[in-house]
């Protein structure tokens, strides 16, 4: 970040912007983050053109849906706003620790008291994003029709558009039917879901408590979240204990996880192509289809 907009962003936060000090941290694919200290606060910020403004804005209101539930913690929202070519976020800063099992086991009870908060349907008042990814959230009654059209649906339309020649959309028709023989009868309520919930979207804090961040927020199968925590690792067998403990999965959750984490295989896909292709064609094959 150039100095002279560090120093505006420092004016705006209300920090001391002759004694600030800008830090680049890594391990963001979609943002910039920096780290923003006059010695006396700290910030964390996340920056993004000012053309994906849009991006930002709606992780702001996830995270302020999340808060407003008081069922998991998530990073306070400081300021939001523009400055030259770039938007921004600053949230309060948290020095983040692995998850330990108490956290892990907080954490399976706040995230089944979070889905136990209920919608009239799925999806939310309007779009927002799974990483780089509009997610698509026009309302819907019916759980099968919503993930269908509006989850796996959009994501083969891009592999269309992104890996063409392996005619990825006309599976949609094929995972559909392979679906309803198994889950036809399967009717899950509207549970309000974090939506990206990896190992890389939550830490302990320094209070020992767990907090996570990064949503994508929407109502739909509370199975979804767990899916995704399923997909690359690192939550502990804790989690799931307490998590069950607290509000028990119907029968069929290991074969309903698997389309559930399709979608985050081909939005991965999508936004960064590699190996994530063909995990994806494996998954598909995985369900009984040929691709």
């Amino acid at each position: 970040m150039r100095t002279e907009a560090t120093a505006a962003l420092a004016q705006q936060l209300g920090l001391n912007k002759d004694k600030i000090r800008c830090t680049t941290l890594s391990g963001g694919s979609i943002a910039r983050a920096y780290k923003l200290s006059d010695g006396t606060r700290r910030l964390f910020i996340k920056c993004m053109n000012a053309s994906e403004a849009e991006i930002l804005r709606c992780e702001q209101r996830g995270l302020q849906q999340l808060a407003e539930t008081r069922t998991i913690r998530v990073p306070a929202i400081i300021g939001s706003g523009q400055i030259e070519e770039f938007s921004w976020l600053a949230l309060s800063w948290h020095s983040f620790r692995p998850m330990e099992i108490a956290g892990f086991r907080e954490l399976g009870q706040q995230l089944a008291q979070l889905h136990g908060l209920l919608g009239c349907q799925f999806g939310l008042e309007e779009n927002n994003f799974i990483g780089r990814t509009r997610q698509i959230n026009q309302q819907t009654s019916d759980w099968t029709t919503f993930f269908f059209q509006h989850r796996l649906g959009v994501q083969l339309d891009l592999m269309d558009r992104n890996h063409p020649g392996h005619e990825w959309r006309l599976q949609l028709e094929n995972l559909h039917e392979r679906w309803q023989q198994q889950f036809a009868d399967y009717r899950p309520e509207a549970s309000l879901l974090h939506g990206d919930l990896w190992i890389g979207n939550v830490g302990l804090a320094s209070d020992d408590q767990p907090m996570v961040f990064d949503p994508a927020v929407h109502y739909g199968d509370r199975e979804c979240d767990l899916a995704m925590t399923d997909l690359f690792g690192g939550f502990d067998d804790t989690f799931y204990a307490h998590y069950q403990e607290a509000w028990p999965l119907s029968p069929g959750w290991p074969e309903r996880r698997r389309f559930y984490q399709l979608y985050h295989l081909l939005n991965h896909a999508n936004l960064f192509g590699g190996h994530y292709v063909q995990a994806c064609k494996q998954r598909i094959r995985e369900l009984g289809l040929q691709i």
